[in-house]
């Protein structure tokens, strides 16, 4: 596996979460999932748990759930998924981004070396 940023933690479930709260998908999960061709993002708003399901990404090869890292309120989307959701495979640790939360309490989350050594 390549590509796994050390600044970020990890889901198993293959999410990612910054230290500013910003959330993705891993490029393990990306690649996993194929072209992206549809995101449907959280309401801004929303109080989430770790681990409740928040996000749907459709590729054209299934249709995939995507949960909360982390438990908090959703204080920002990501809206240029809503005209170019290939920005999930193009950029997942950059403009490729799905949330932002303002954390409360981290899920069971794990460094990059645990990530990757869970994946391979």
């Amino acid at each position: 596996m390549t590509n796994t940023p050390t600044e970020l933690k990890y889901a198993a479930s293959h999410e990612w979460l910054a230290s500013d709260g910003t959330v993705g998908i891993t490029h393990f999960a990306q690649d996993q999932l194929g072209d992206v061709v549809y995101v449907e993002l959280p309401e801004v708003g929303r109080v989430v748990t770790a681990g409740e399901t928040v996000a749907v990404v459709e590729s054209v090869k299934t249709a995939s759930d995507i949960y909360a890292p982390a438990s908090g309120t959703i204080v920002a989307v990501n809206d240029e998924l809503t005209g170019t959701p290939e920005l999930v495979n193009s950029g997942p640790y950059e403009g490729g981004w799905l949330f932002k939360l303002d954390v409360t309490g981290e899920g069971d989350l794990m460094d990059a070396a645990e990530y990757e050594a869970a994946n391979n």
